[in-house]
């Protein structure tokens, strides 16, 4: 029998892959608590913030599940990006990619591992198709994402029978990601890219299992994503 999703803390929740995350719990019967930069624009039980800062996420992680009585699993779905070579971008914003996006990962996760531990839970990171295959102008990202993959796998031996593990690698998807960057950077207007509520309803599968199933590895991508394989 599939198992009860319980209390779920999703980073990034406010928008994009959170956003999709936290409403696909809420579908499936169960309780999305969120953390992120921003003010979630709905209405959903959040603490606000700056996860590249670990007593920030240690304090949001905590504040929420003591509110909750408890943690059930982890989506660890915030994320930022900093394009372009690694000599024109930024010391500051190239190291903030590596701070939100791994260090912010690890943060919430090691904060999250008693409760989670106790209710024998699960933990669902968000690494990228970027991740597996590396781009020139994304040295950044690709390193943040890199490492992500090899903190899961090795998260997932460490917590064997103890606590759930699923890495999640997306490709692009319709989000407001790539808002912000520069027009070399974004997806052409005939980019094919998948809707986020269909790579979060992935995510609510791998929640949903059995305990002692596991869902180790999830590539969720358009079928013509070209950062794949």
């Amino acid at each position: 029998m599939p198992a009860t999703l319980g209390n779920i803390l999703i980073t990034g929740g406010a928008s994009g892959l959170g956003l999709a995350c936290a409403e696909a719990v809420a579908k499936a019967g169960g309780r999305p608590l969120v953390a992120d930069v921003n003010v979630p624009a709905y209405d959903v039980e959040h603490v606000v913030a700056d996860l590249s800062d670990r007593r920030e996420a240690e304090r949001a992680v905590t504040e929420l599940a003591e509110r909750a009585g408890g943690l059930d699993g982890v989506v660890t779905a915030a994320g930022t990006d900093a394009c372009g070579r690694l000599a024109d971008v930024p010391a500051d914003r190239w190291e903030r990619v590596i701070q939100v996006n791994l260090l912010g990962t690890a943060s919430v996760v090691r904060a999250a591992l008693p409760y989670l531990t106790a209710s024998r839970g699960r933990v669902v990171t968000c690494a990228s198709t970027l991740g597996l295959r590396a781009l020139s102008d994304a040295t950044a990202y690709c390193a943040s994402k890199f490492a992500v993959v090899g903190f899961t796998r090795a998260l997932a031996a460490e917590l064997a029978g103890q606590v759930g593990v699923t890495l999640l690698i997306p490709g692009g998807m319709q989000t407001h990601f790539f808002d912000d960057r520069d027009p070399q950077y974004k997806p052409g207007p005939d980019a094919r890219l998948n809707k986020p509520e269909d790579v979060a309803a992935a995510v609510v599968f791998a929640l949903s299992q059995p305990e002692g199933c596991e869902v180790r590895e999830l590539v969720v991508c358009p079928s013509t994503e070209t950062s794949w394989p």
